[in-house]
């Protein structure tokens, strides 16, 4: 008997333990980490397999909760952030039979799936759309960490308001140099509110937990905020024109999934408007705001990006941004 079932459990795939290790933010940042919350979630319910998940409190936390799923027997573990990537090394290392996976950085492993997007695809369509939306021909731009991930999502946005607008201006700042920046929302509200004060009445944060400071700022001026990574839309109903989707809830899905199913494959998935990676919000909460020659527009950008007729400038590729 014994016997009949193990032949009949691989039908079903393979019996998974799958573990999320949150960045600095916390999984309810309704942002980055809170779409791959969502991922697992979805998991969780389609699958009905449960998971395990932390959240981080500082960076030496990382490397000990990588290896406490390990040694549990978790797998896959997918660690969200860049900042994840040494300890990811080290750990993966140590556990050459578990499977990991790491969202926003390369590590070269046999054991790692490395999972990175094309964000200057999203910035240029919410641009695009900050752009026609703009009443003063100014625009602000709020990262958090200050590293060229960040700068990616801050040239992409320039070259799409540039596109609809080529006089455009664009304010830029970042929030902090550490991982401190990615949960400030004071900070970020102070930025904004600079940024407004120099005429800018639509702005946009990649900045995590500190763009939510970003959005209530544009919000409380009666000016309008540019969501990130999750749809932020519904955070201040008719003062977010739109959020630029980073789906990372389906890069956890897709992890679990494909362990589960045995299709499970290391190396680098990158993951842009053509593989459903990246796009634009819209929806009940912002649909008053984008009017018909808006969509029609952000459409053919979309297409033409997708057919590589409009090329997006990469910051990564050669860390300099020409518009």
């Amino acid at each position: 008997m014994a016997m009949v079932g193990a032949l009949v459990v691989p039908a079903f795939g393979e019996d998974i333990q799958p573990a999320v290790l949150y960045d600095l933010g916390g999984k309810f940042d309704k942002s980055f980490n809170e779409a791959g919350y969502a991922g697992a979630e979805k998991f969780k319910k389609d699958a009905g397999v449960e998971y395990r998940d932390f959240e981080i409190q500082n960076d030496a936390q990382r490397e000990q909760a990588l290896r406490n799923f390990a040694r549990r027997g978790n797998s896959p573990i997918v660690a969200i952030g860049f900042s994840q990537a040494t300890a990811i090394e080290k750990v993966a290392k140590e556990f050459p039979n578990i499977k990991f996976a790491i969202i926003d950085m390369v590590v070269d492993l046999p054991n790692v799936r490395s999972i990175v997007f094309k964000e200057q695809e999203g910035s240029y369509l919410v641009g695009l759309l900050g752009a026609m939306a703009s009443k003063s021909g100014k625009l602000g731009f709020v990262g958090g960490m200050d590293i060229p991930l960040i700068r990616k999502f801050a040239c992409g946005y320039v070259q799409g308001a540039k596109a609809a607008n080529p006089k455009v201006e664009v304010f830029q700042n970042m929030t902090g140099t550490t991982g401190a920046a990615w949960n400030d929302p004071v900070k970020g509200g102070e930025l904004a509110r600079s940024q407004i004060e120099r005429g800018a009445d639509v702005v946009y944060h990649a900045a995590g937990g500190t763009g939510l400071g970003v959005l209530q700022a544009a919000a409380d001026a009666g000016k309008l905020g540019i969501g990130v990574d999750s749809n932020q839309n519904h955070l201040h109903p008719g003062k977010v024109l739109t959020s630029m989707l980073k789906r990372v809830d389906v890069a956890v899905y897709d992890a679990f999934k494909d362990a589960k199913d045995g299709k499970w494959s290391n190396g680098v998935k990158v993951l842009g408007l053509a593989e459903g990676g990246i796009g634009w919000a819209l929806d009940d909460n912002n649909k008053a705001l984008i009017t018909p020659e808006m969509k029609a527009a952000a459409d053919k950008a979309e297409k033409d990006i997708i057919a590589g007729t409009v090329k997006i400038h990469d910051y990564m590729s050669d860390q300099k941004c020409p518009f």
